[in-house]
């Protein structure tokens, strides 16, 4: 039974990482943590995390689609592969023990922040595309729905540098992609957490509206302000990915 005192904590945290998350993803950083401290089991904190990222990341995707920053007909393909890859992930992570990665993706993180310090202008214009809009949705849909369903930390920057490297999307209009893809891979993971009965409604539901309010806020900033925005917030939330993936693996 929550506690009234805990739902403006669970509401900020919501708002919050609604905030940090439509910008640069990194939002469970922020959430994951406080769910835990209040004494939930971790796959029900997880369970209980897709729920109230749900919300984030379905708002931040519907902002970003009203902004003309994304088509939602164009996305139509990807979100249905990263539903079908999510899916995957999360039947198949009851199988396998996804620890293993928890040394291999920081590596892939500190290259991702080096090349985006090396490259200052990457992003800050449309490039011509690397792949076919078909092969992408297939492929990235598939391999990192599947990675967010299996593991998750990184998603969201993993989909924002293959927007920007593969399909030569700017940053405002990688970052708008990213948020409708998450949507997708939250929605079909919080699927399975349901049937697992692992989501508090109550905490989940109340993060939800701050996460509702905090995306809505970050993306409205990313539409005005743009790059100059994105670039900084995503190196800080990669750095820091990488930082607590790094400590969690070697204090195990």
């Amino acid at each position: 039974m929550t506690a009234y005192w805990e739902f403006p904590v669970l509401f900020i945290t919501g708002l919050a990482a609604g905030f940090v998350d439509s910008i640069a993803g990194g939002g469970g950083l922020i959430t994951i943590p406080v769910l835990l401290s209040f004494g939930l089991e971790p796959a029900t904190a997880l369970g209980t995390n897709k729920l109230q990222a749900t919300f984030g990341s379905g708002s931040a995707a519907a902002h970003y689609a009203w902004a003309k920053a994304v088509s939602l007909t164009e996305c139509a393909q990807g979100f249905v592969y990263t539903l079908m890859g999510a899916g995957i992930g999360a039947v198949v992570v009851q199988r396998v023990d996804p620890t293993f990665l928890r040394r291999a993706i920081p590596v892939l993180l500190i290259g991702v922040a080096v090349y985006f310090l090396c490259k200052p202008k990457l992003g800050a214009e449309d490039r011509h595309p690397r792949m076919g809009r078909g092969w992408f949705d297939l492929l990235f849909g598939l391999g990192l729905g599947f990675y967010d369903g299996f593991f998750g930390p990184g998603t969201g920057t993993f989909w924002a540098m293959s927007c920007v490297l593969v399909l030569g999307f700017n940053l405002t209009r990688a970052t708008a992609h990213t948020k409708v893809m998450n949507f997708a891979s939250n929605l079909s993971s919080l699927a399975f957490f349901l049937a697992g009965g692992k989501v508090l409604f109550a905490m989940g539901l109340i993060m939800g509206v701050g996460q509702l309010l905090g995306a809505r806020m970050g993306s409205r900033m990313v539409i005005t302000r743009g790059t100059t925005l994105i670039r900084p917030v995503f190196l800080v939330v990669v750095i820091a990915l990488t930082v607590k993936l790094l400590y969690d693996s070697y204090r195990a």
